[in-house]
């Protein structure tokens, strides 16, 4: 029988930074009212009355104040818009993915060619680049020249945009490896 794995995308909490209307503990607050009037400091259950007359909630905007900032708003738009400010900012971070290209010891000049265009592709996206060659059986007694063929695809590379090598060539089960990054 087989169980289909769902990961929970992790929900962003507010409920956790806020305070609302009795959750709030600090016995006076600076008041500030729906249009953003500043309403002077009252005691919390001041506050909370009015709020409930106004049919908003009380929300604790800033606690670190002396005394804390509350707001009187809707606390479901408020919320709302927060998470769409986080997802929005969550979406401008551009992610550093690391893409591969993957040489053999007996490749041709014109698909030599076509893994710089890849790799000078996937760096102009603002990825990184692992070059790497995989030798198999006898091609593993010529190791110094798999690092040649890496050092040669990097300063080719380099002619068509800058590249600087962030994890320099090294050799790790038979698999000879370089990272490169856009300069």
């Amino acid at each position: 029988m087989r169980f289909a794995r769902h990961r929970a995308k992790p929900q962003i909490k507010l409920e956790s930074q806020y305070r609302v209307n009795r959750f709030i503990s600090a016995p006076i607050l600076r008041v500030i009212d729906e249009s953003g009037e500043y309403l002077g400091e009252l005691k919390k259950d001041e506050a909370l009355a009015m709020a409930m007359e106004r049919g908003f909630d009380l929300v604790e905007v800033n606690p670190s104040a002396q005394p804390p900032v509350a707001k009187l708003i809707n606390y479901g738009q408020f919320k709302y818009k927060k998470e769409k400010e986080l997802k929005k900012q969550k979406q401008a971070v551009k992610q550093i993915a690391v893409k591969g290209v993957r040489l053999s010891a007996r490749i041709g000049e014109h698909d030599l060619a076509v893994r710089r265009a890849q790799a000078r592709k996937f760096l102009e996206d603002g990825n990184k680049v692992k070059v790497e060659i995989i030798l198999r059986g006898r091609e593993r007694q010529h190791s110094p020249l798999a690092y040649k063929m890496i050092k040669d695809f990097i300063d080719g590379l380099n002619q068509l945009i800058p590249v600087k090598v962030e994890s320099p060539t090294s050799n790790q089960a038979g698999k000879i490896f370089a990272l490169i990054a856009k300069a």
